[in-house]
């Protein structure tokens, strides 16, 4: 890869990269450093390492990489007000250049989330072959000239960044995830194009409801949920997937009762869900397959909730139907 194509990856990598001259200064960084260190590129350029990350020992620690020719690594150093914790690395680029590294870590506050430390190791460790992957794919969108090639690419790229969106989700602390104004139908056809794209895809009838206002969600969070449910009836033997859209009235969801919702049927004609699961369908670790991880349903009902909506099953074996609920009234 030459400098053009490394730079033109690094300015879209999710991890903070830097390159530091020969006076241990910073000579550019791209964006997601500047939001790590919290300070504005051009204020950032030119500052000594040393009080950029607020460590006196930077400076000859960085001294001895370069002399060395080896990595050196900083865990857990603590910048800013408010305190960010920070992760770094520095590596030789040649004799002179050192190539920065920095993680952002979650605040204190987030140890105590259900989710394992091994899991937050995983989303760490996950996002730098997603920065790889999406600047490799954006090379190749620039050299094929075939538009179907330049699609799949494009397709490529959009994935990489909702798996890093979901892995700084695992890093960060939990919360309300960011809703904005979306078409579902915009969602359903992403969805549709990324099946159609895998090995043995599934035959899938649309039959959308073209009068449905846009409604207020996280359009990430929702393709997931739809993913799961599409993966889950290929792995029931399903051939055919049917998505059906619907408005309806006076819908109730547990205590409530919705004026107006948008409904959602994902048909598939699988085996379908076998009867001793069918009350414990939605827990987590709960699977009909012996290498299942039960995980995929249990996440798809939490989306829904996320979304103040619901999500239910139904049907015979060969008519497999889950029915996501949305409301419609805050759109």
């Amino acid at each position: 890869m030459n400098e053009a194509d490394w730079r033109a990856w690094a300015e879209q990598a999710t991890t903070g990269l830097g390159l530091v001259d020969a006076q241990f200064r910073l000579a550019w960084l791209n964006p997601a450093l500047a939001q790590a260190l919290d300070l504005g590129p051009r204020r950032a350029i030119g500052q000594p390492l040393a009080s950029l990350l607020g460590e006196p020992a930077v400076a000859s620690q960085a001294s001895r990489a370069r002399e060395q020719q080896r990595a050196v690594q900083w865990r857990d150093l603590r910048l800013g007000t408010p305190e960010r914790r920070l992760d770094v690395s520095l590596q030789p680029l040649d004799a002179e250049h050192l190539l920065l590294e920095v993680h952002v870590l979650a605040p204190p506050a987030a140890e105590n989330s259900p989710v394992s430390a091994s899991l937050r190791g995983l989303a760490h460790e996950v996002k730098n072959p997603l920065a790889g992957l999406r600047g490799a794919a954006q090379l190749l969108q620039r050299r094929v000239g075939e538009a179907e090639l330049k699609a799949l690419a494009g397709m490529v790229i959009a994935e990489a960044d909702r798996l890093a969106a979901l892995a700084d989700r695992l890093l960060r602390p939990a919360g309300a995830p960011p809703q904005d104004v979306i078409n579902l139908h915009a969602v359903l056809e992403r969805v549709v194009a990324l099946l159609e794209a895998e090995p043995s895809p599934l035959a899938i009838r649309q039959d959308y409801d073209p009068s449905l206002p846009e409604l207020r969600g996280d359009a990430d969070r929702l393709q997931q949920l739809l993913l799961n449910l599409a993966r889950n009836a290929r792995e029931a033997g399903a051939r055919q997937l049917i998505l059906r859209t619907r408005a309806e009235h006076g819908v109730r969801l547990g205590e409530r009762v919705l004026r107006t919702a948008l409904r959602l049927d994902v048909i598939d004609d699988g085996a379908g869900v076998p009867i001793v699961l069918r009350d414990t369908l939605f827990e987590p670790l709960v699977s009909g397959r012996t290498d299942g991880t039960g995980l995929g349903l249990a996440m798809a009902r939490e989306i829904a909730h996320e979304h103040g909506g619901e999500l239910r099953h139904a049907g015979p074996p060969g008519a497999t139907t889950f029915t996501l609920w949305l409301p419609l009234e805050h759109a």
